[in-house]
C-alpha cells in the first residue's frame, strides 16, 4: 500500500488492499471493512500495533452502520482494555438482534469476529489516550516522516487483517465491496441506469421508442455479477405495464434523482398510481414501493412481476413449474403433466403470515422478493395467492399487493406498499431495513413515530393443541401477531392509527372478536382476552374433524393447496360410508364436496333411546364455490335448504385456496327424526348455480358435529 499523505476526516480516501477489503484512511487512522454475510470469519491485528508502541490504555469503538447517509446514526459502545488484561468481551446489538463482538486478548493482539446473518459494514477506530503514541514518542517530532511511518504501520496492520479473513478473493465481499465506488445514476435516451455498487446494475425504461414490450417504467435490465437476469423481450413491471393500469390512461412519467450520496430514487407515475425504484449504496437490492389512491382497474389487481430467463434461475417451487406440461386442464392457468400430476402458478401459495420472502435459485445466484408488513393487502393473515411460476421461457416471481382471487374483503388503497428485489449468491436473503425511506420523499410514507401498537397480556381459554394468531383490520390496513404458546400474550407494532376489528384465531378460526383503538406513538393494551366462542368447548354426541378453520385434517386436505382436485396424487373424492367411532376423517371424510363429483356423503351413527332428543347438527365450512351449501337428510327427515354464505366470487376449490369466510350452518333436527340404533345422515350440496365436475358448486369442510342444543 502506498499512501502519500493522511487525509482529514472530511476527505476520506478509499484504498483497495485486496479484492476482499477496502480501507478508508482518515485523520483519526480509522479502518472500515466488510465481510460476507453468513460467512463467520476472524481477523487478528498485528502484534506490534499495541505491543511496543503503546504503553497507554486502548479504547476501541465498535460502530454498527445501519445506513450510510448524512447524519449517520450509530449504535455505539466503548471498551477500554489495559496491558495484561487477559480477556474482555464487548457485545453489541444491532436492530434488536445479537450482532458482532470484539474480543481483546490483552494488548498484545486484538481479534475481531463477524458473526451475523445480516450483512453490515462497521468501523473500528483505534484511539489512544495520547494519540501521538501510535508511533515512538522520540520520533514524533524528530522526523518529518513520522506520519508516513505511522500510516505504513497501519497498512501492515490491515494487511494482516486481510490475511486473517481467509477465503477466496472471488467471494461475496468482492461483489459488495469491489464495486462500491461505482455507485451512481446515469441515463441515456432510453433508460435510467443504476449501479448499486454491489454487483447489481439495473435499468428502468424512460422511453419507448423501439416499440418493444418493455414498457415505460419497466425494469428492462438486471445485471448481477456480470450476468443479465432480465428477460430479453419482456420487462419486470406492475401488472402488465404502467400504461395499462387504468382504463383510458396511457400517459406514464419516469423521473430519477440522486437523493443523497448514498441513495437513488426513480419515480414512475401512471394515473393514480406512483411506483418507486430505490437503491442504497453497497446493496444488491432494488427497493420498491407502490402507492395508489384508486385500484388499477384493467386487471382488477395490483402486483409486481419479475421475469428471469428460466435457464438462469431454474430452481423454483415444483408445484408451479409448468415446464413439460401437456396443456391446460382448467381455464388458462392450471396444467396437466404427462404423469397425471397438475401444476399451476396458484399452487406456489403460502399463507401470508408464514412467508417473509419468495424467489428462485440457480447454483450461482438467488433472486428474491422480500415483503414488508403487507399492511396494504387484503384477505388477512391466512390469505393465499400465487407467488411463483416457472414457464418454458421464464421464472416469474410475483409480489401480490392485492389480488382478486379468493378475496374476502375490499381492496385497500392509500397505503404505501414496500417490497424488495434482492440478489444473493443463492442463499436466502437477509432481512431488509427500510428506515432510510423516511428521507426519500415517498407518497404515503408514515414514519414509525407516527404509528402505534396493540398488545395483550394473555389469552385465556386457549386449546393447547393449536397456535393462536391475533389479527387487526379496518378499511385502511391489516396486521397480525402470533400469540405466545405459553400464556398467549401478543404484541402488534408499526400500526397506522385508527379503530380496528381485533380477532383472535385458533389456527384459522376466529374465536373472539372485539374493537381496539390504536393511537400514534402509543401502545394500546387490551389486557387478558378470554376466549368464549370456541365451538369445540361444547360437548358433542359425535364430532368429525376439528373446529380450527381449515379442512386439513380431512381426506386430501393436506394436498388441496398445492394441486388440482383431479391430480393423480389425490385419493378418490367419493368415499365409503363414514361410520362414527370407526372411521377417521383423514381417510374417510373428504375435505371438499361438489354437487357434480361426490354429491352424497353418508355418515352412520348409533343412538340409544335415552339419547334421543331435539338436537342441532352444526356444519362448518371454510369457503364455498358458486353458492354451494350443505343440505341435510337424516333417515326419512329432510332439512331445509339454507341460504348461501358470503364467499369469494372467484374459484377457490381448484386454485389452492380453501380460505374464504368461515361459516357455520346450524340445522335444528327434531327428536322425531332420530331412531334408537342405526341412524343414516346424508349430506349433499345445493345451489342455484350450475357447473360441472370440479367447477360445480361445492364447499370445503371445517368440522361437523351433533349436539344437544
Amino acid at each position: 500500500m502506498v499512501v502519500d499523505r493522511a487525509y482529514p476526516a472530511s476527505r476520506p480516501r478509499l484504498i483497495r488492499l485486496s479484492n476482499r477489503l477496502l480501507v478508508l484512511i482518515r485523520w483519526q487512522y480509522s479502518a472500515r471493512f466488510s465481510l460476507s454475510p453468513n460467512n463467520p470469519a476472524s481477523a487478528r491485528l498485528a502484534d506490534d500495533f499495541v505491543r511496543s508502541e503503546n504503553p497507554h490504555p486502548l479504547e476501541c469503538w465498535l460502530v454498527f452502520r445501519h445506513d450510510l447517509r448524512p447524519g449517520w446514526a450509530y449504535n455505539r459502545k466503548e471498551l477500554s482494555a489495559n496491558r495484561g488484561n487477559s480477556s474482555a468481551i464487548l457485545g453489541c446489538r444491532a436492530g434488536g438482534q445479537p450482532a458482532h463482538a470484539v474480543q481483546f486478548n490483552g494488548l498484545s493482539s486484538v481479534a475481531m469476529t463477524y458473526e451475523s446473518r445480516n450483512h453490515r459494514d462497521f468501523w473500528i477506530v483505534p484511539i489512544m489516550t495520547a494519540q501521538h503514541h501510535l508511533i515512538r514518542k522520540s520520533a514524533v517530532l524528530a522526523s518529518p516522516l513520522a506520519p508516513m511511518r505511522m500510516l505504513f504501520r497501519i497498512g501492515l496492520l490491515l494487511l494482516a487483517l486481510v490475511a486473517g479473513c481467509g477465503g477466496s478473493s472471488s467471494g461475496t465481499a468482492q461483489a459488495s465491496l469491489g464495486a462500491n465506488s461505482n455507485f451512481g445514476l446515469s441515463s441515456d435516451a432510453e433508460v435510467y441506469t443504476v449501479d448499486t455498487g454491489a454487483g447489481l446494475v439495473f435499468k428502468v425504461r424512460r422511453h419507448n421508442s423501439d416499440g418493444s414490450s418493455k414498457r415505460l417504467g419497466d425494469i428492462s435490465s438486471l445485471v448481477y455479477q456480470g450476468v443479465e437476469y432480465q428477460d430479453g423481450s419482456k420487462g419486470s413491471q406492475i401488472n402488465s405495464g404502467f400504461d395499462f393500469l387504468y382504463t383510458g390512461v396511457s400517459a406514464v412519467s419516469v423521473d430519477a434523482a440522486l437523493v443523497d450520496p448514498d441513495h437513488i430514487k426513480i419515480t414512475v407515475k401512471a394515473g393514480d398510481l406512483t411506483h418507486y425504484y430505490l437503491a442504497q449504496r453497497g446493496e444488491a437490492k432494488v427497493y420498491m414501493a407502490t402507492y395508489f389512491t384508486t385500484e388499477p382497474d384493467t386487471l382488477g389487481l395490483a402486483r409486481f412481476i419479475v421475469r428471469v430467463p428460466i435457464g438462469l434461475l431454474p430452481l423454483g417451487p415444483a408445484q408451479s413449474d409448468l415446464r413439460g406440461n401437456r396443456g391446460a386442464i382448467e381455464a388458462h392457468d392450471i396444467f396437466g403433466m404427462p404423469n397425471g400430476e397438475t401444476r399451476s402458478k396458484h399452487y406456489s401459495n403460502i399463507r401470508l403470515k408464514d412467508w417473509a420472502y419468495i424467489g428462485a435459485t440457480s447454483p450461482q445466484a438467488g433472486v428474491w422478493i422480500v415483503r414488508d408488513s403487507n399492511e396494504g393487502n387484503s384477505g388477512g393473515p391466512f390469505y393465499r395467492s400465487l407467488l411463483n411460476q416457472g414457464t418454458d421461457t421464464d421464472q416469474e416471481i410475483t409480489y401480490i399487493i392485492n389480488y382478486g382471487e379468493a378475496q374476502t374483503e375490499s381492496f385497500r388503497t392509500g397505503v404505501l406498499n414496500s417490497y424488495t428485489l434482492a440478489f444473493t449468491d443463492g442463499r436466502a436473503p437477509d432481512r431488509v431495513d427500510t428506515r432510510w425511506f423516511a428521507s426519500m420523499g415517498l407518497s404515503g410514507y408514515v414514519a414509525p413515530t407516527a404509528r402505534g401498537s396493540a398488545t395483550g397480556a394473555a389469552i385465556s381459554g386457549r386449546d393447547p393443541h393449536y397456535r393462536y394468531t391475533v389479527g387487526f383490520s379496518n378499511a385502511s390496513a391489516q396486521y397480525w401477531a402470533d400469540a405466545d404458546d405459553a400464556d398467549g400474550h401478543f404484541l402488534s407494532t408499526g400500526m397506522l392509527p385508527g379503530r380496528y376489528t381485533m380477532q383472535v384465531y385458533k389456527n384459522e378460526l376466529a374465536v373472539d372478536t372485539r374493537s381496539v383503538v390504536v393511537e400514534a406513538a402509543k401502545t394500546t393494551s387490551v389486557g387478558t382476552v378470554a376466549v368464549t366462542n370456541d365451538p369445540s368447548t361444547m360437548a358433542a354426541i359425535w364430532r368429525i374433524g376439528d373446529w380450527d378453520g381449515t379442512p386439513c385434517e380431512f381426506l386430501n386436505g393436506d394436498k388441496v393447496t398445492t394441486m388440482h382436485p383431479s391430480d393423480v396424487r389425490m385419493q378418490p373424492w367419493q368415499t365409503a360410508d363414514y361410520v362414527v367411532d370407526t372411521s377417521t376423517p383423514v381417510t374417510g371424510f373428504p375435505a371438499y364436496q361438489w354437487k357434480d363429483v361426490n354429491r352424497a356423503i353418508t355418515v352412520r351413527f348409533k343412538l340409544s333411546a335415552s339419547q334421543i332428543a331435539d338436537m342441532t347438527l352444526r356444519l362448518g365450512i371454510t369457503t364455498a364455490f358458486a353458492g354451494g351449501r350443505p343440505v341435510v337428510k337424516l333417515n326419512q327427515w329432510a332439512g331445509p335448504i339454507p341460504i348461501p354464505s358470503t364467499q369469494p366470487s372467484t374459484r377457490t376449490l381448484t386454485i389452492g385456496s380453501y380460505r374464504g369466510n368461515n361459516t357455520t350452518f346450524s340445522v335444528a333436527i327434531p327428536a322425531s327424526a332420530f331412531v334408537a340404533g342405526d341412524n343414516v345422515l346424508t349430506l349433499s350440496v345445493a345451489s342455484g348455480t350450475s357447473g360441472t365436475a370440479y367447477l360445480s358448486p361445492g364447499v370445503a369442510y371445517d368440522a361437523i358435529d351433533l349436539i344437544r342444543y
